[in-house]
């Protein structure tokens, strides 16, 4: 297996499921790794539901604290399908999506909590 795709990004080497701590583990073919929790991965979720069809379209998903991962799916070689224990299943993760998410996540975490407090929404049910 090649260690990067055709535009040069890092393929995933290894993705473990950790269903107790409601985590997604992944590490890239360039070394880097990293744990991406459940509730974070259900509210940027790529699919449109969440995304929408443009940035404008994106919805805030309140309410989601205690989401797990029950079961993911691989879509061919680019991608993962995860399923939610909310039953949220139609968000298909990339591997250039996570890698994104990867560096971004601390960002992309600290938007999503502003954009709660700022709408008067929580993340507990």
């Amino acid at each position: 297996m090649d260690l990067y795709d055709k535009a040069g990004r890092p393929r995933p080497t290894e993705v473990r499921l950790k269903k107790a701590d409601k985590r997604l583990h992944v590490t890239f073919s360039d070394g880097k790794s990293f744990e991406y929790p459940a509730e974070l991965l259900r509210v940027e979720s790529p699919s449109a539901e969440v995304q929408g069809h443009s940035p404008s379209q994106k919805q805030l998903v309140a309410g989601r604290r205690h989401v797990g991962i029950m079961s993911l799916e691989p879509v061919g070689n680019y991608a993962v399908r995860l399923n939610f224990d909310d039953l949220h299943d139609t968000g298909i993760f990339s591997w250039d999506f996570l890698y994104t998410l990867g560096l971004t996540q601390d960002d992309v975490w600290e938007n999503y909590l502003n954009s709660l407090e700022k709408a008067g929404l929580s993340r507990d049910p």
